[in-house]
């Protein structure tokens, strides 16, 4: 049934078939077994016969809350019943002080620094791939708003430079340069004085776009050798300064294996799926890229997915910040979610996270 006929969540549901339909989304998140009427009017005290209930279950079908797949089998949440069940029911779990103090343990210990993001990140959704038995994801941050702070040129070899950028808020990037010859020293420290004059203080967008104009008539002063490497510059721009190859967008994932052990990855095919879906790293890139927050936590749902690969899977996600950049972390699991539990966790981390980068740049975060 398509969602866009009925009614806003809920509001065609009476109060019985709410709790109904309550009963119904927990039991199959514990048990992942269709849901039969006996057993739901037993183990929730509905105060209604199994008669009752299951009379009430084929009514929440046909709103397009429930489905089964055999005649004679128990109901399964449809993507609509979790989206009641996660605006209208859930209240989050508050987490452990075990579980609280793993992830401190984790993400804090070690945190921050120019070179440890990266680092961070992975270790925070390895964490939360253990803690929520979902796959732990992120996403680094887009660098084309990315401001650079300076430049540094170090000569590898006679034939390659490597340049190194600090990005502000503590993100570091390398990037080869061919050369035609080894180049003296202090043609290097004159040229790296050139592009931190220039170019220092630019975003990455900027500086793509706009290399050649910044960097002509720099009027160097150390002779041919000085404007040939800033030729080379010049004529590179594009791949050098690249920000639409450097904006990010790595996808980092968690244990495969945490979610591979779940039942609804039981089969072959569908243990393939989620093996190609992992694979999909420019998909997984642009979903988690584009998803928007707006200061809270972001939950889709199984078809409210844009991309088909994500149809049988629910993304519970946060943002995470370096200074000005953004980057999203969470995790991807089935529809079938202790979403309580997973929901805490990544709200959470995402602070702990936030709270680590936010010292690393100088700039605390509540």
């Amino acid at each position: 049934m398509n969602p866009d006929n009925l009614q806003p969540i809920g509001e065609d549901l009476s109060e019985r078939e709410r709790q109904v339909l309550e009963a119904v989304v927990r039991s199959y998140v514990d048990s992942a077994e269709p849901a039969a009427s006996r057993t739901l009017a037993k183990r929730f005290d509905l105060g209604v016969s199994p008669a009752t209930v299951r009379n009430t279950m084929s009514d929440l079908e046909a709103k397009g809350y429930l489905f089964h797949r055999h005649t004679s089998a128990g109901r399964i949440p449809t993507d609509h019943a979790y989206r009641f069940y996660v605006d209208r029911i859930i209240r989050p779990q508050p987490l452990t002080e075990i579980e609280r103090e793993r992830l401190v343990q984790e993400i804090e210990v070690g945190g921050g620094g120019s070179s440890a993001v990266e680092r961070l990140v992975q270790r925070a959704i390895r964490a939360l791939s253990v803690l929520s038995r979902e796959l732990g994801v992120a996403v680094a941050p887009s660098l084309a708003d990315a401001i650079v702070e300076r430049l540094e040129l170090i000569q590898v070899s006679s034939a390659k430079l490597l340049m190194v950028m600090t990005i502000r808020s503590g993100v570091v990037r390398t990037v080869y340069v061919d050369l035609p010859g080894e180049v003296q020293a202090e043609v290097l420290t004159s040229v790296t004085q050139v592009l931190n004059e220039r170019l220092a203080g630019l975003t990455l967008l900027a500086i793509s776009e706009t290399l050649p104009q910044r960097l002509k008539d720099s009027g160097v002063g150390d002779g041919e050798g000085a404007d040939e490497l800033l030729n080379i510059f010049i004529q590179s721009s594009s791949e050098l300064f690249d920000w639409t190859s450097l904006q990010g967008g790595e996808v980092h994932l968690g244990q495969t294996s945490v979610l591979a052990a779940q039942p609804e990855f039981n089969t072959g095919a569908r243990l393939k799926g989620l093996i190609e879906l992992t694979e999909q790293k420019a998909l997984l890139a642009d979903v988690l890229g584009n998803r928007e927050h707006k200061g809270g936590l972001k939950i889709t749902i199984g078809s409210e997915n844009s991309e088909e690969a994500l149809s049988d899977f629910t993304l519970v996600t946060a943002e995470y910040r370096v200074g000005q950049l953004k980057g999203v972390i969470g995790v991807i699991g089935p529809t079938r979610m202790p979403y309580e539990k997973v929901i805490a966790i990544v709200d959470y981390t995402s602070t702990l996270v936030n709270n680590v980068l936010g010292y690393a740049a100088g700039s605390p975060q509540g």
